[in-house]
């Protein structure tokens, strides 16, 4: 409901200055008047704009974490359970967030269903906070009158999403450190340490080797060159930050981070079990075929996957069954694909859809566990083959040198 600042006089004649809620200006009049107030002037409530808040913002540093979201579904769920009338708990949980761009999200959710707006309705004016799986999940429930189940249904998949991407990033952090550690300590021997021995080769007129003299001239490089390999180091990533924000250069991106060599299957699978743990959870929901692929396909969060899924979709429109369509797309497994004929023959395809969720599940959570005893071996072997390049490189001169004074 709008909110309204006033100024007006009292019943003793002192002027007196508030707020209130009130469908319109007059509403507001109206109110002040039976309680004894003489209303002077009435204008809207504007909130005072925080520009630091605005700042943050439009460089996307105010996020909403899927961790507020998981809660956000659980608390949903609980006030639905108890039959607290949805727009009073809405009301108590926008004040109970400490993140502004949630708890602001959620007062124009309610403002909205004030307004007559319908639940799913006022959630879709908010792209980025609520997902249209969320949006169309909302829907399903309110249509159903099981609001609260949707809310749980999206309360679980939220939590098995956030421990698939937790498992994935502790796997990746200890690689991340190692090779983020091996660029600094090259760049510290090129920069400081090989310059010492080039000027000591240099005034005894050693014959240098040529892994010697590569080694030098990249040191010399970098030692002349640093603030254009800084700057070109910048704007690449600059440039590469830009372009992936771009719906051509995030398709990109997003192909090859499901071919990259090690980490691109995990990454592959891992999409596939949200797939198709959000179609099973949408067509249990009642949600149409065409329809529920639709929206799984935008909730994975890989556009290099979804173009494939929605590539399924319009062989569904063409009158081919579901098999069909992904085989033709090839991005399931062949065991994948039998769950698959099973269920489109049995009528049973959001359980065998959860089964194979559950089947990518076991083995993303397989090769997550073992990646870090395949990846450091690599490491190990890689930073001692590069240590030994560049002593090599250094102290083949010295030993020259030692032939000389024998």
């Amino acid at each position: 409901m709008p909110k309204f600042t006033y100024e007006a006089r009292n019943n003793g004649g002192a002027k007196v200055n508030g707020s209130l809620e009130a469908a319109n200006a007059s509403a507001a009049a109206q109110q002040l008047i039976q309680s004894g107030i003489t209303p002077l002037q009435i204008e809207p409530f504007e909130k005072k704009r925080n520009i630091w808040r605005e700042l943050r913002r439009s460089l996307g540093l105010e996020k909403t974490s899927i961790d507020e979201l998981i809660l956000f579904c659980r608390q949903c769920y609980t006030l639905n359970r108890a039959g607290v009338p949805i727009v009073r708990g809405f009301h108590l949980l926008s004040e109970s967030y400490r993140n502004p761009l949630f708890s602001e999200a959620i007062e124009e959710v309610v403002d909205d269903l004030e307004a007559g707006r319908e639940l799913s309705g006022a959630m879709s004016r908010h792209p980025k906070l609520f997902s249209p799986l969320f949006v169309n999940m909302v829907r399903v429930g309110e249509t159903a009158g099981r609001l609260d189940e949707a809310f749980w249904h999206l309360f679980n998949y939220y939590e098995h999403d956030r421990k698939t991407i937790n498992q994935i990033k502790t796997a990746l952090r200890y690689p991340f450190f190692v090779l983020i550690a091996l660029i600094l300590a090259v760049t510290v021997i090129m920069v400081f340490v090989i310059p010492k021995f080039a000027q000591f080769y240099s005034k005894n007129n050693l014959e240098l080797p040529v892994p010697t003299r590569i080694i030098m001239g990249v040191s010399n490089f970098m030692v002349d060159y640093w603030p254009l390999l800084l700057g070109i180091v910048a704007l690449t990533v600059v440039g590469l930050g830009r372009y992936i924000h771009t719906d051509k250069g995030r398709l990109w991106f997003d192909e090859i981070k499901v071919r990259f060599w090690l980490i691109g299957d995990i990454v592959l699978r891992a999409t596939l079990g949200r797939f198709a743990r959000t179609l099973a959870m949408a067509l249990n929901a009642g949600v149409p075929v065409l329809q529920a692929i639709t929206v799984a396909a935008r909730a994975i969060g890989n556009e290099y996957v979804s173009s494939k899924i929605l590539g399924m979709r319009d062989g569904l429109e063409r009158g081919e069954s579901l098999l069909r369509a992904a085989m033709r797309q090839q991005v399931f497994t062949p065991i994948v694909m039998q769950m698959i004929a099973v269920g489109e023959e049995t009528g049973r395809l959001d359980e065998m859809l959860d089964e194979i969720a559950g089947f990518y599940d076991r083995e993303v959570d397989y090769d997550v566990s073992n990646l870090n005893a395949i990846i450091e071996p690599m490491l190990t072997v890689g930073m001692a083959g590069l240590v030994l390049l560049l002593m090599l490189g250094i102290f083949l001169p010295m030993w020259n040198l030692v032939d000389m004074i024998k």
